[in-house]
């Protein structure tokens, strides 16, 4: 037996022995949501199980309260495992979140024994804020992963997937100006900035139609007046468009914008647009997910081709920001049900058995991949290259 196999069995016996532990934290975070840089209890549990199995944690990390960053090892590459635990408005833990948090603790309790010998650099990374808030995003910016070599986490999907598409997306915030007016009494003196705002959502969800396989638009209406009897002067919507890559998002930006820029002309309104820059498309290093596929496959995990993966599944990710900068993974794991994300039954499914044992593999599979990092020099000769050629 090599010292790599020897050190993924002494990884999976680690994450055996902590199981129980592990499935109670997940469905503990899951009994109590949080949204976005409010994960005060998840940062906390999370933390807490990583001392106990003798970690040096800090937190908070980074200039944010809900951030954590435990360490361990002096030199060699860096392997990153990036731990999320907020949920949505709403729905809680209606995108696994408990799961991911839970697998990158499990995989760095059981790596932190090893590291040392085996020549590496390992950082769990506790990155809040994944729905919206672009925490990964934040730790770039502050350097969290300025000397990683790689970074890697899982998510629970209805397929096991080594890589999945992800793609770019900003929030565009639109705002209509028109003239309040008695509605009964002086209509015809005012100009209705609700109208227009409705006129441009009509010319979008036509737009829809028109659109690539890689491209998204919806929105919703944040503000259309205050009182029924006065024609509003003010209305607001938020939209989120997706496309394949920066490029694209570009493009179809300007699209969106000629669709209410022109419907505010049409009813003598004035029309301002402002572009929030959300995530970048994730490029998933491919050599690196393939490694990862062996060791979950190992574990008796059959793997869908990712050729098969419709571009119409696609989200987004914080995490894409991350693969610009150094070799990601984000492979999915079978969380054993077949419902969609943000959605009340995948809330359900995120703590049902198929649920942990998602995160137990993904401890394992996650482990197993970093030892082959850790103990492989041609293998991470071909990870480095493949990100230099992109």
């Amino acid at each position: 037996m090599s010292d790599a196999d020897d050190a993924k069995r002494r990884a999976f016996a680690t994450v055996d022995s902590i199981a129980d532990e592990l499935t109670a934290l997940s469905h503990s975070i899951h009994a109590r949501p949080e949204l976005c840089y409010e994960e005060h209890f998840a940062s906390a549990e999370l933390t807490a199980m990583l001392r106990r199995h003798g970690l040096d944690v800090e937190a908070p990390a980074y200039d944010l309260p809900t951030a954590f960053a435990a360490r361990r090892g002096a030199g060699g590459p860096h392997v990153v495992v990036c731990c999320e635990y907020d949920a949505l408005p709403g729905i809680g833990h209606g995108c696994g979140h408990n799961v991911i948090g839970t697998a990158g603790v499990g995989a760095g309790i059981a790596l932190a024994p090893l590291v040392e010998a085996l020549g590496g650099r390992l950082t769990v990374l506790g990155t809040p804020a994944e729905e919206g808030g672009g925490g990964k995003v934040r730790l770039l910016e502050r350097g969290a992963f300025a000397d990683a070599d790689v970074a890697m986490m899982i998510h629970p999907e209805p397929a096991n997937v080594e890589y999945v598409p992800y793609l770019a997306n900003e929030t565009l915030i639109v705002q209509m100006h028109g003239k309040a007016a008695h509605a009964s009494s002086s209509a015809r003196a005012g100009v209705n900035a609700l109208d227009a705002l409705v006129l441009g959502y009509q010319a979008t969800q036509l737009l829809r139609g028109l659109l690539r396989r890689d491209e998204r638009v919806f929105g919703i209406i944040t503000d259309g007046g205050e009182a029924d009897n006065v024609i509003p002067a003010f209305a607001a919507a938020r939209y989120r468009i997706r496309a394949r890559d920066r490029r694209g998002l570009d493009r179809l930006r300007e699209r969106v914008t000629d669709c209410f820029e022109g419907a505010a002309r049409q009813v003598g309104a004035t029309c301002t647009i402002e572009s929030r820059p959300g995530y970048l498309d994730l490029r998933a290093n491919r050599t690196l997910a393939a490694e990862f596929r062996r060791n979950a496959e190992s574990l008796g995990r059959t793997f869908v081709d990712p050729a098969v993966i419709p571009i119409e599944a696609a989200g987004s990710t914080d995490m894409g920001n991350v693969s610009h900068v150094l070799p990601v993974i984000h492979p999915v794991l079978d969380i054993g049900t077949r419902c969609a994300g943000h959605t009340a039954e995948m809330t359900a499914a995120s703590v049902t058995p198929g649920a942990d044992r998602c995160l137990l593999d993904g401890a394992k599979a996650m482990a197993a991949t970093a030892i082959d990092f850790w103990t492989r020099p041609e293998l991470r000769q071909q990870v480095a290259e493949e990100f230099a050629a992109r």
